[in-house]
């Protein structure tokens, strides 16, 4: 039987998918690829077997212990490279292909993350749309991408209902053009400490530690401190698949007063 060698086309396809998903779901029996390898004209097995493949070129799935399969090609590193270089270029350019969804998740949960939404600064007609699309679409991804890379759970507290989780952004969507759809560039966080790191009254350090405002710490108000002070000091949920940018981490701690 000759063997069907991957288009770049596919592989994009194929990789925009192996982020959306959790490690331990990259097997021939998930619907998400069994939808995806149909309608590429593949197999599950084989397009499970391309996502093992993706996990052998993740440095995070590396370090962990975990390995891959040994196959990837010079296409997939390719790929891989690129996708790592200009995640917003990829992605708007593969927009039609941010499919097959989890059946269960609902239209408004994909595109619910309060700091994807901004004024736009023009309204021309086709600039508007294109930023639309792209805010959409890319959102999206991001979304999915970020809290697979948490095991879609809160990296702070574990919180695992995804109803209750923001695909937060380090660096805000409006302000950092090349790092809006940059899984790299988000944290899964429940709703609460998700507005708490937006306001600044908490962050991230570079080492992954949560640290507190003395604003919350220090807070008359004794439900607050009591909700948050526990946390303080403790070390984020490891990410599965992407460390967070250290650089972004860097400047967000810059703006939080300690």
């Amino acid at each position: 039987m000759a063997v069907v060698h991957w288009t770049e086309a596919q592989t994009k396809r194929a990789l925009l998918l192996y982020f959306q998903l959790p490690f331990g779901q990259l097997h021939k029996g998930n619907p998400e690829i069994i939808a995806l390898a149909t309608d590429m004209g593949r197999t599950p097995s084989s397009l499970a077997m391309k996502l093992a493949n993706f996990a052998s070129l993740d440095p995070k799935i590396l370090e962990s212990g975990r390995k891959g399969l040994t196959g990837a090609t010079a296409l997939d590193r390719k790929i891989w490279t690129l996708f790592h270089d200009d995640w917003t270029k990829l992605i708007v350019e593969n927009s039609a292909d941010l499919r097959p969804l989890d059946p269960s998740e609902k239209e408004d949960d994909r595109f619910r993350d309060r700091r994807s939404t901004f004024e736009y600064s023009r309204d021309d007609g086709v600039t508007s749309r294109r930023v639309d699309v792209e805010q959409r679409l890319g959102q999206g991804f991001f979304r999915r991408a970020v809290l697979a890379n948490f095991n879609n759970c809160c990296c702070v507290t574990g919180i695992g209902e995804p109803r209750l989780l923001v695909a937060s952004h380090i660096s805000p969507w409006n302000a950092d053009v090349p790092n809006r759809h940059n899984p790299r560039n988000g944290l899964c966080l429940s709703a609460t400490f998700d507005r708490a790191f937006d306001a600044h009254l908490m962050t991230i350090t570079p080492e992954l530690e949560v640290r507190f405002s003395p604003k919350i710490l220090n807070t008359g108000n004794e439900k607050t401190r009591s909700y948050f002070s526990p946390y303080e000091g403790s070390v984020i949920r490891k990410p599965t698949h992407i460390s967070p940018d250290t650089k972004l981490l860097e400047a967000h701690n810059a703006k939080v007063l300690f």
